[in-house]
């Protein structure tokens, strides 16, 4: 059983040295999608004040303050992601972002479902083991 084991963990041990490499590619994949989304919304401000107020049905929020808070959630924490500052928060922000954006829009498209999938999946993994060791948060000893 000993032996088993040793050759487990001789194949599978290189990969522990992957982990801070795909948490990083996470986080920047993420903020990269989130906050072109938001640089969108700030160039045409009408037409994301109309998409909110005629296309999202946002729950219990007023089409302009759920643009400005879409907006903002999507400029300023992909910023504190990529760099894994409070990486788990920014995550979680996403990861509400994210699912408010799903549940907002009631004719999406599955590929575009899919792709949300993704990215929940991708900040879920971020909220569950943090940033990685390639973030401020590491530096900073941030939990």
């Amino acid at each position: 059983m000993n032996k088993i084991i040793e050759i487990y963990n001789r194949v599978f041990a290189p990969a522990d040295y992957l982990q801070p490499l795909a948490l990083l590619g996470a986080r920047l994949y993420v903020a990269w999608v989130f906050f072109k989304s938001g640089l969108t919304k700030l160039n045409d401000w009408e037409s994301t004040l109309m998409l909110f107020e005629y296309e999202y049905a946002v729950p219990l929020l007023n089409f302009e303050l759920a643009a400005y808070l879409a907006t903002v959630g999507e400029l300023v924490l992909p910023v504190l992601l990529a760099l894994g500052l409070f990486g788990r928060k920014a995550a979680a922000g996403l990861f509400i972002v994210n699912y408010v954006a799903v549940i907002s829009l009631e004719d999406m498209p599955m590929a575009a479902y899919n792709l949300h999938l993704i990215w929940a999946g991708l900040a879920a993994l971020v909220v569950i083991w943090g940033s990685g060791k390639l973030s401020a948060d590491n530096f900073m000893k941030i939990k």
